[in-house]
């Protein structure tokens, strides 16, 4: 729930909505990002569509073309700066 928060407050025009079972979030109606467990790490993430145009050390690429996926390690506090940081370069895309 703090990690749908931290997403949602970034911008009042980030919407969330369920799309292919996932928790999608819409900003303006196009895709954002959305939430997941990565399958090998067994770590929830953020998956944001446009991230192969956003240059973050922390996101990775993997085999994805267009998105990239910010790990968050359930054991921690939640990175809500870098969090914020990724977001706001995501929504400058827009």
């Amino acid at each position: 729930m703090a990690l749908r928060d931290c997403i949602l407050k970034q911008d009042e025009h980030i919407t969330a909505e369920w799309k292919y079972k996932l928790p999608f979030f819409y900003f303006k109606g196009k895709m954002l990002c959305y939430l997941w467990i990565h399958k090998k790490y067994r770590q929830p993430y953020i998956g944001i569509v446009e991230g192969n145009r956003i240059a973050h050390p922390d996101l990775l690429q993997e085999k994805r073309a267009r998105m990239k996926i910010l790990l968050i390690a359930p054991e921690r506090d939640l990175p809500v700066e870098k969090i914020g940081q990724i977001l706001r370069a995501a929504l400058a895309l827009y």
